[in-house]
């Protein structure tokens, strides 16, 4: 059973368990950078390349992953749909899971892997978008929970 909030702690360390790459994005890239907000899913970019698609469609099958469908259909990942520039909006046992082929400016992740930096723990190092690139793309996307969310980011790039 899927749950409505991500516990995106317990989705990175699948991920990064599977080997997949991927860039962290969205609202869990404000928080790692400090931001306090609260997100309800994690939003990844990708790699697109057919081994990596094949990691990740793994990992998506260890956790149950379904499409969020408005007509209730039962329908599983494709490897068609990331191996493309779109969204796979997704539903998993940890919460909502967000895999984009690429950003609404369309910037994959071959284009936003320069515009990144590692954060790491004990276990794990994952790559999250930067904050100057972050600030860039909530702007852009000029969505209003975007924009509320970019003074923090600002104030917190100010710190830095």
């Amino acid at each position: 059973m899927s749950q409505t909030q991500a516990d995106q702690e317990s989705l990175i360390d699948a991920l990064v368990a599977g080997g997949v790459e991927f860039i962290v994005v969205g609202g869990i890239a404000a928080v790692l950078h400090g931001a306090p907000i609260s997100t309800r899913d994690l939003d990844i970019v990708h790699a697109r390349d057919a081994e990596n698609v094949e990691r990740l469609l793994s990992v998506l099958d260890q956790l149950g992953a379904r499409v969020r469908d408005l007509a209730g259909r039962d329908l599983r990942p494709s490897k068609s749909a990331l191996l493309g520039t779109g969204q796979s909006l997704l539903t998993t046992r940890l919460g909502p899971l967000d895999c984009l082929g690429a950003l609404h400016d369309g910037r994959d992740f071959n284009a936003l892997v320069g515009h990144t930096c590692e954060l790491s723990d004990d276990s794990l190092t994952i790559r999250v978008l930067d904050l100057r690139t972050l600030i860039a793309v909530k702007t852009e996307a000029g969505r209003p929970r975007d924009l509320l969310v970019v003074p923090l980011l600002e104030a917190l790039l100010d710190e830095q």
